[in-house]
């Protein structure tokens, strides 16, 4: 009584159903005459499992032409605009829950200590000082002491190019994605203070005089 399949349980039988694999020890019922350098070939089958697999891709693959070619769903054009109007809506909807982080008109100018500190050390560390210089007398970019402003030299002005970013190609970039709405105010509040002042090495009036000096 030396049979193998005696005793073979039920997942067995399964995986051998799944594989078609043959049994080691028989190869030599497989074996076909190619000889690679001394390496031979088996005449193994495909596994069932695999030609399966591949036979439901088919499937779902005339499925899905039939479906965006035939009936014209599945667009990805039409799933873009739909995604991007709810993220518009959403948008929407948080403004309006939130005004006080959007509207600037209740914008003004700090002239608390605190508030002038906190925007000074963010002039500081967010490097307006490399173009502006360190007394805000102007280097690349515009002396800010003076009466002669490119958009204006107004708290609400200075705070929305702050947020929108300078000129195109002149490098100034846009900060209302990386600093938060308090943070440009205390920072438009701090260049407001420094207004008058005496820079070291002022640069050249650039723009229109906004204020008499």
């Amino acid at each position: 009584m030396n049979k193998k399949s005696e005793n073979i349980s039920g997942w067995q039988k399964f995986v051998k159903s799944m594989t078609k694999a043959n049994e080691l020890g028989k190869e030599e019922d497989v074996m076909l005459d190619h000889d690679y350098d001394g390496i031979r070939e088996l005449d193994n089958v495909l596994p069932p499992w695999w030609k399966a697999g591949f036979y439901i891709t088919i499937v779902i693959a005339i499925f899905y032409s039939v479906m965006v070619i035939g009936f014209n769903k599945y667009n990805q054009y039409d799933e873009l605009k739909d995604e991007l109007a709810d993220a518009k809506k959403e948008v929407a909807t948080y403004k309006a829950e939130h005004p006080e982080l959007f509207s600037t008109a209740n914008i003004k100018a700090f002239t608390d200590a605190d508030n002038l500190a906190k925007g000074k050390a963010l002039f500081t560390s967010k490097t307006c000082f490399a173009c502006h210089a360190t007394d805000l007398g102007g280097g690349i970019g515009p002396n800010l002491t003076d009466n002669h402003w490119i958009f204006g030299g107004d708290v609400k002005t200075i705070f929305h190019t702050i947020s929108k970013g300078g000129r195109p190609g002149k490098g100034m970039i846009a900060w209302e994605s990386t600093i938060s709405k308090l943070e440009r105010q205390q920072l438009a509040s701090y260049i407001i203070s420094m207004q008058g002042t005496k820079p070291a090495n002022p640069k050249a009036p650039q723009g229109d005089i906004i204020w008499p000096e």
